[in-house]
């Protein structure tokens, strides 16, 4: 748990960046991309430098980085490539650009990049975690990542039609879940979670699924998300919410 420190403030460093960046771009979304950057080199500190068992470690650690590294390219292609995302130009106009408000932010995720870390800290001082936890903690993160990445190419590949302009996906993945992304994102952290079980702070690997339902569910996820679906998609989209599970999916409404 010492690394927390520097794992905070290398994060609060990088978002001093990112704020810059974005003052200058007049694009927030790079705050997404960051705080996955962040998380990446958390797990790659708590590997290398926890002290608990040490393939556990580094294979939760190979685990995060890589699933943290995904969302940031994915994150970066779209801040890099589409105007600013409605969460943050709803943020602009309600803070009536505020940079100060935006720092305060920014710096509130690097808080969270050190919340999110405390899963794989309690992983990395695991003496000895079972062999049934990390297979177990591997197929949850396989699963969880191959759907991640199915659902964003699915939705990608719908949104490259120009017919579809103005229309709600509807196939694959989304067919069950109207946001299938936030529920492989939500069960990826189950994976540490079970492998944290029988840790001195295994609670801690609780921390992950449960706060990062909240923030999707009620925070920052999919409450903004739905209201720029609604503003842009209206009843096409009020449909599909009558249809279609919010998060966990399951079998769509006749």
């Amino acid at each position: 748990m010492q690394q927390l420190p520097w794992i905070w403030l290398l994060a609060a460093l990088l978002m001093v960046l990112g704020w810059l960046w974005q003052r200058r771009r007049d694009n927030a979304g790079i705050v997404d991309v960051l705080w996955s950057a962040g998380l990446a080199g958390a797990a790659l500190l708590l590997a290398l430098s926890g002290t608990g068992a040490t393939g556990a470690r580094l294979l939760v650690g190979v685990l995060a980085t890589a699933w943290a590294l995904r969302l940031a390219l994915h994150l970066w292609a779209r801040v890099r490539s589409e105007p600013e995302d409605g969460r943050y130009r709803a943020l602009r106009e309600h803070w009536q650009g505020s940079q100060l408000k935006f720092f305060g932010f920014f710096q509130f995720q690097a808080l969270l990049v050190v919340l999110f870390s405390l899963p794989l800290a309690a992983v990395a001082g695991h003496p000895a975690p079972a062999p049934w936890q990390l297979a177990v903690a591997a197929a949850i993160w396989l699963v969880s990542v191959g759907g991640e990445s199915l659902a964003d190419a699915q939705l990608a590949r719908f949104r490259a039609d120009p017919a579809n302009r103005g229309k709600t996906c509807r196939s694959g993945l989304w067919r069950y879940s109207r946001h299938p992304n936030y529920f492989f994102e939500w069960l990826h952290w189950c994976a540490y979670a079970v492998a944290a079980i029988g840790a001195p702070l295994a609670w801690l690997g609780w921390l992950g699924p449960v706060v990062m339902y909240l923030f999707l569910r009620y925070i920052s996820g999919i409450p903004f998300t739905e209201q720029q679906a609604l503003r842009s998609r209206g009843d096409d989209y009020r449909e599909y919410q009558r249809t279609t599970p919010m998060l966990f999916p399951w079998f769509p409404k006749s």
